[in-house]
């Protein structure tokens, strides 16, 4: 459920409308877990409905605005899914959402969508495009996925050791 997008959010009380209104259940969650959270607070947002009625970049970066002056530590940055849409998808099509919404709102990004080599997200930290990359459908590939990503930057990295068995 995306209360922010004018697609999915038809409400016409305090939670619908206006951006400031779609915006107040996400508020009213993010202040309810400061209140018992001191830990690393992440947000994952949809930052592109990838139709001309719906939500792009500039209303996230807007939405990045808030959240970070609530105290949210990073935004985890996806898009779609709140209505079919015809999305254009290659490695780390999505990753430009997250540059943006570092820039345009001065708060940490995570990047995700199809991010399948240890050296494209190495480029993506190194290029300071996001301060995180988040892997899912990769680790489906590839369950050794972090071995894999360190043999191709050459270098290794240490298992626990209980995991040792299973390399």
């Amino acid at each position: 459920m995306n209360f922010f997008s004018p697609l999915a959010n038809h409400r016409t009380d305090d939670y619908g409308g206006s951006p400031e209104n779609r915006y107040r259940f996400l508020r009213e969650v993010v202040d309810a877990v400061n209140a018992v959270w001191d830990g690393p607070l992440f947000v994952r947002v949809s930052a592109s409905d990838y139709t001309t009625k719906g939500l792009d970049i500039a209303d996230y970066i807007g939405i990045a605005t808030w959240l970070k002056e609530q105290g949210v530590d990073l935004i985890d940055v996806s898009s779609g899914a709140v209505v079919q849409a015809k999305i254009n998808t290659f490695p780390g099509y999505q990753v430009t959402f997250a540059e943006k919404i570092k820039e345009g709102a001065g708060i940490q990004t995570a990047a995700v969508g199809l991010i399948t080599s240890g050296v494209q997200a190495e480029e993506i930290l190194q290029n300071q495009r996001a301060d995180l990359i988040f892997i899912g459908r990769e680790f489906l590939r590839d369950p050794y996925f972090p071995k894999t990503a360190a043999q191709e930057l050459r270098t290794s990295i240490e298992s626990p050791r209980q995991y040792d068995r299973a390399w």
